[in-house]
């Protein structure tokens, strides 16, 4: 017998002699951590945050160090985020790199917490004491978990039983109004994935009780089909993107996919862990959903956003960035309406800590995204592009492994190799800025590429194949407020280099290196552009390698010149830039300037006011 169950808020499911249907699949599934890996200058980048902040933040820095996850008290507030965001990135970090210190450091994380898990169920610092109790701090422990089983499974046991003996602790809290404040309340959606992958993998008898935690999560959380239509807090905003994606698997209404695709179009990233959250976020929206721009999207913030907010070598940070920022200091007057005007300071955790802890999740959940197979693991997709290697087994036993060779995004040519035990499909995503793309197969002649749904499928017989596509784009202008344009070329944007001296402004006495700096221009940056007369230019790396780290002063290869006159432009404060003036005259004659990748400036002009030359 059918029936149709509605349940509060307008959930609505299909009910099959008493039991409720399956979870609605995803459209692509992710491959194990450890089946992924970075090449090239991407894995470049993750030594460079290995020998950053982040590779060190466990010897230093004590809300890592002595975190309250592992027995010692330091942590910055009484959600106990800190200790289960830093294991959240480090997992991945870890294994990508074969980092055997790092992997070592978050076993005994996982180990610790393992061990002191209270017979309630509980799990975290406040294990076996009277703390204060909020369910948030335990979410990104769990993706980190599930990461953990991912590359070894031999914690499967261990990892998977730990959190079935928590869910129904955590049922019982949420029915009671208990460990929920408005964080909780924000990322109930973070929880909702990781039952989702008990249910789907690990069910052990208990769908009833993972789905009901689901619902009760759901009802008792922030309703995102209406915090969508309001401004709010940029990181919740940014996690709560998974929220309808998620639900939908168990009520199963188009509605919550396509306001979550309408979300996603209205969402603006600035502080450092938005960066972060948006791109984890846009990677399920398109597992979920299959729309190449949320792939789109999180490339560009990846290549752009996500290296403007950290210093070359990644021993600072800043909470905020500008688009326009001619220096990096305490800004007076504040102009942020909710931060400090200390929050787009390069240091060690300026404004707020969470980003410090946060944002090595960054790189390697974006090479763990990289790869996905279609639902039925019959082929693969590549959603990222970028020098990467992938290594899994599909259907039919299927074993496959690729190679791609690129300097991308400072580069449009990508060269592969895929060796495949059996035919398959694999498709590449083409991205939306892609002109007159081609491919030349097996060393034949180039053609022209037609990609369906921005995903090109490529035919791969057993054996060897090789092949190269060229993925050029064209400069494009982008509109911005005030009549100001931005300039991209693929996935980069381009912006002015500002020269600055650097300051110590608080120093670490304990760590050296992850001191506090402010940065003074020493170079002009009050121009206009006449963007019509934009030019890309591409110098080619000696020896076909780029320079490390590759997101500093000068180090890209490509940029654009731009003819430009000096005009008067204004502080809106002591230490920061007006917007842009929309009535203008040049005062001096036209030039050239040179606009290098974004993600490569600390201090930028990106957002220019226009005139005609």
């Amino acid at each position: 017998m059918c029936l149709l169950l509605i349940l509060g808020t307008g959930i609505t499911f299909s009910v099959l002699n008493g039991a409720v249907a399956q979870l609605s699949p995803k459209k692509y599934l992710t491959l194990p951590l450890g089946e992924v890996w970075p090449l090239g200058w991407l894995n470049d980048q993750l030594d460079v945050q290995t020998n950053g902040m982040a590779g060190h933040l466990h010897e230093f820095y004590n809300y890592v160090k002595d975190s309250d996850w592992i027995s010692s008290f330091s942590s910055y507030s009484n959600l106990k985020e800190a200790g289960s965001y830093w294991f959240n990135g480090m997992v991945p970090h870890g294994v990508l790199t074969s980092n055997s210190e790092i992997q070592a450091q978050a076993y005994q994380f996982l180990d610790y917490v393992l061990t002191h898990q209270e017979t309630t169920g509980w799990l975290g610092p406040e294990a076996g004491n009277n703390c204060t109790r909020y369910l948030w701090g335990r979410y990104p422990f769990f993706f980190g978990a599930i990461q953990m089983v991912e590359y070894n499974s031999s914690l499967m046991d261990r990892v998977v039983t730990a959190m079935h003996n928590f869910v129904p602790l955590a049922n019982e809290m949420i029915r009671k109004g208990e460990g929920l404040e408005v964080w909780t309340n924000a990322r109930w959606e973070d929880f909702v994935i990781t039952l989702q992958w008990l249910y789907d993998y690990h069910p052990n008898g208990n769908e009833d009780l993972l789905l009901d935690t689901m619902l009760q999560l759901k009802w008792s959380g922030m309703p995102w089909e209406e915090v969508f239509q309001v401004e709010w807090h940029g990181v919740n905003v940014a996690e709560g993107m998974k929220a309808l994606p998620a639900t939908y698997r168990f009520t199963h209404n188009q509605s919550d996919l396509d306001l979550a695709s309408t979300g996603w179009d209205l969402l603006f990233e600035t502080e450092l862990c938005t960066v972060m959250e948006t791109m984890f976020s846009g990677s399920y929206l398109y597992q979920m959903i299959g729309d190449t721009k949320f792939l789109d999207r999180v490339e560009r913030i990846t290549y752009n956003a996500l290296p403007g907010t950290l210093m070359g070598d990644m021993w600072a940070r800043q909470y905020d960035q500008q688009q326009n920022q001619i220096t990096s200091k305490n800004m007076t007057p504040d102009p942020f309406a909710v931060n400090s005007g200390y929050a787009n300071v390069f240091g060690l955790e300026p404004y707020y800590l969470c980003c410090t802890v946060n944002h090595p999740q960054g790189y390697p959940k974006f090479i763990t995204n990289s790869f996905l197979t279609t639902a039925d693991q019959s082929s693969l997709v590549q959603a990222y592009l970028g020098p990467l290697k992938a290594s899994t087994m599909l259907s039919r036993n299927n074993a496959v492994t690729i190679s791609v060779d690129t300097l991308y995004p400072f580069s449009d040519m990508l060269s592969y190799i895929v060796t495949a035990s059996k035919a398959f499909t694999f498709y590449v995503r083409i991205s939306s800025w892609v002109v007159d793309g081609t491919i030349a197969m097996n060393g034949g002649s180039t053609e022209p590429m037609s990609p369906s749904n921005s995903l090109f499928a490529i035919t791969i017989p057993s054996g060897t194949t090789k092949f190269v596509l060229n993925l050029p784009a064209e400069i494009t202008t982008e509109s911005r407020l005030h009549g100001a344009v931005a300039l991209h070329r693929g996935p980069l944007h381009y912006a002015l280099n500002v020269t600055f001296n650097k300051t110590i402004i608080k120093a670490n006495t304990i760590e050296p290196r992850a001191s506090d700096y402010e940065f003074e221009a020493t170079s002009p940056w009050a121009y206009a552009i006449d963007p019509s007369t934009a030019q890309y230019v591409y110098a080619s790396p000696a020896d076909g390698v780029l320079p490390s780290p590759i997101f500093d002063k000068g180090s890209p290869p490509g940029s654009i010149t731009v003819s430009a006159c000096s005009i008067e432009w204004g502080l809106a404060g002591a230490t920061f830039v007006n917007v842009p003036p929309t009535k203008l005259r040049c005062i001096g004659s036209v030039e050239t300037i040179v606009l290098k990748p974004y993600g490569s400036t600390k201090l930028r002009i990106s957002e220019f006011p226009v005139f005609s030359s």
